[in-house]
């Protein structure tokens, strides 16, 4: 399994946003991503450093790889 890097909920945005994913809104400390082909909505935590297990549960949602992930940063 290959490691995660350490980022923020910010960061993690900016590279979502490679993939066509826009800030909808932010409600609190949560941020919500939408892409409209296909429709997909994420809720990212705004963070100054997300937990593994959430990051790892982000990407699994929005269907990216952490070795594609990685490339995105």
């Amino acid at each position: 399994m290959s490691h995660l890097p350490v980022i923020s909920g910010r960061e993690l945005v900016k590279a979502l946003a490679k993939l066509g994913f826009a800030l909808d809104r932010q409600k609190g400390s949560h941020m919500i991503l939408y892409r409209s082909n296909p429709v997909m909505t994420l809720s990212v935590p705004d963070h100054k450093e997300l937990d593994r297990g959430t990051l790892r549960s982000l990407l699994r949602q929005a269907g990216v790889t952490p070795d594609e992930f990685r490339k995105l940063l």
